[in-house]
């Protein structure tokens, strides 16, 4: 896989399809919409995401509405998927 900063190739991003469950692509950014019981637990799970998106530098851009939270995940600075995004994504499932 790329440096953590470096763009995916076409083969790495279909290989990280592979891998992450229910993530798609999405306008060239890796998403996933996230269902959960309630605003609290929905709340809960983005503010256990934000504190390993800050030791990563590296952050989601999201939107939560109740019990869902729709994330969209691309690397600005490489203005391209990177290892980054695939580490995010893995995190994120990992947390529900």
């Amino acid at each position: 896989m790329a440096r953590n900063d470096q763009p995916l190739s076409e083969q790495e991003v279909q290989d990280a399809l592979a891998e992450l469950s229910g993530w798609s692509l999405d306008d060239g950014k890796l998403h996933k919409s996230f269902k959960f019981k309630d605003f609290g637990a929905a709340l809960g799970w983005m503010v256990r995401v934000g504190l390993e998106a800050e030791k990563l530098d590296h952050h989601p851009d999201w939107c939560n509405a109740y019990n869902r939270v729709d994330v969209h995940l691309l690397t600005h600075s490489a203005g391209a998927l990177t290892e980054l995004d695939v580490k995010l994504a893995k995190k994120m499932d990992s947390l529900v």
